[in-house]
């Protein structure tokens, strides 16, 4: 019980520490960066913010597999999803590599967080709506052109989260902009965020989050008519990092580590 009140506080206060980074510095930062013609302050402030909230969460993330992040040339990271925290997790595990880092998210989040969404626009990030078709194929067009000038994007191909940790099935988007972009697909498995804050739960909870990258898998000469097989590819490939680890929500004595680290191996 004192551990679960613990947690409640030091959530709150991410949850404050975060949301007085943004309306302090978020319109000032737009401002700026409309100045300069350059999102790269955006992008700064929101590892800020990042780091801020793992922090005081008291998260902490270890990363294996970093060889296998690219270097030199844009890919498709994608991502098991089941919790609010493994966007940022991921944000900052590849930030010494891809800085500037692009999302192809969900329209509705447009809705859910208006406050962020000129940033969003600004950063480069690409709304898709799934039930427009018009509108996905314009989006998956101008990720793909990105993927071709250099950028990389995060994706999280099941849509949604998972309540019981198992892989949901995967949407198409992601797929088709990685072939369209002859960029890889680099799968990254996540386990402990579903331990650390639980959907429909507030409540973050300190733990140590492991990042697993996998081996990129080559999309230069495949088809958009490929985009099956290479939905099964990455789907073993996530399941094989997974290792079929299961979270198990508050059991864990990851706490006592130091939180806010990032151990690289």
């Amino acid at each position: 019980m004192f551990r679960k009140l613990i947690s409640i506080l030091r959530s709150f206060a991410a949850y404050i520490s975060v949301s007085l980074w943004v309306l302090l510095l978020a319109p000032g930062g737009m401002l700026l960066a409309l100045i300069l013609r350059s999102p790269n302050i955006l992008y700064l402030l929101g590892r800020g913010g990042v780091r801020l909230g793992l922090a005081m969460a008291g998260i902490n993330v270890q990363v294996d597999g970093y060889d296998y992040v690219q270097k030199s040339r844009g890919a498709v990271y994608c991502a098991n999803h089941s919790s609010n925290l493994e966007p940022p997790i991921i944000y900052m595990a590849l930030a010494a590599i891809h800085p500037r880092l692009k999302i192809l998210y969900k329209a509705e989040l447009r809705a859910a967080i208006p406050i962020l969404r000129n940033a969003f626009d600004m950063a480069g990030f690409v709304p898709i709506e799934r039930r427009n078709t018009e509108q996905s194929s314009r989006a998956i067009e101008r990720a793909a052109l990105a993927l071709i000038k250099g950028d990389s994007f995060m994706i999280f191909p099941e849509g949604t989260r998972s309540r019981t940790g198992e892989l949901l099935p995967f949407k198409k988007g992601g797929f088709l902009m990685a072939i369209k972009g002859h960029a890889p697909i680099v799968p990254v498995a996540i386990s402990g965020a579903r331990t650390a804050m639980v959907k429909g739960s507030p409540v973050i909870y300190p733990v140590t989050v492991t990042v697993k990258i996998g081996k990129p898998i080559e999309t230069d000469e495949l088809e958009v008519t490929e985009r099956n097989s290479l939905i099964r590819e990455t789907r073993s490939s996530l399941e094989s990092l997974l290792g079929g680890v299961t979270d198990h929500p508050h059991k864990t004595k990851a706490s006592r580590v130091i939180t806010g680290s990032h151990r690289l191996q």
